[in-house]
């Protein structure tokens, strides 16, 4: 895969005077952290533990019996959107359990990235019942597990998307992949935030040498 290694790790840009907050959210074990980790031009700091028999019983772990790790707080990482901008990203955990975080971690977020396995929709759905509380514009990414192919329109329909709700197919182990998750909420959130109040900016394009 294209994940960004270590050495690759860029500093911030001198000249980033912009951060936007955005959430990764899903269901448990649908690649929230990969999806940081693979995009992050930064170490990501996550919050991963191992997995114990106290949890049984306690997080369904149907699609997921090979998971031996799990998050319990937040994964945190970086990537510059320009010289300007810089998206600040933060993975909630997955466990029904630890959803009381998500009212916090949406505070002050400018969108959200709702990833999902279409193998289990139905553990997306109160992601996208609490944003859709809060009024967070989000897109939807369905990260590919290699199960059955579903058609788009199957999709909206599982998960009852808005027509104006961006739905795209990623890869969370690719870097590219997941850039193109997050440029389509960048370019959703263009036209879903008004200017006047909440402005996205556009790309600043580096000056001729």
């Amino acid at each position: 895969m294209d994940s960004v290694t270590s050495e690759q790790r860029r500093t911030l840009h001198s000249t980033a005077d912009n951060g936007l907050k955005i959430v990764v959210v899903g269901g448990f074990g649908v690649g929230k952290t990969t999806l940081v980790r693979s995009v992050s031009e930064i170490r990501p700091l996550n919050t991963e533990e191992t997995m114990t028999q106290a949890g049984e019983g306690v997080d369904d772990t149907a699609g997921v019996a090979a998971k031996s790790a799990t998050t319990v707080a937040f994964d945190f990482g970086r990537i510059s959107f320009d010289a300007h901008n810089v998206l600040y990203l933060f993975g909630a955990p997955g466990q029904e359990r630890f959803w009381f975080l998500w009212d916090r971690l949406f505070s002050g977020t400018l969108g959200a990235v709702v990833l999902v396995d279409t193998r289990r929709l139905a553990d997306s759905w109160y992601a996208i019942d609490r944003l859709e509380h809060h009024g967070t514009p989000f897109v939807v990414a369905c990260n590919d597990f290699g199960g059955p192919a579903h058609t788009p329109a199957r999709i909206r329909g599982a998960l009852d998307l808005a027509d104006e709700v961006p739905l795209v197919m990623c890869d969370a182990r690719s870097r590219e992949s997941s850039k193109q998750v997050l440029i389509t909420l960048v370019e959703h959130l263009r036209t879903v935030v008004a200017p006047a109040v909440r402005p996205v900016p556009q790309p600043i394009p580096e000056p001729a040498p």
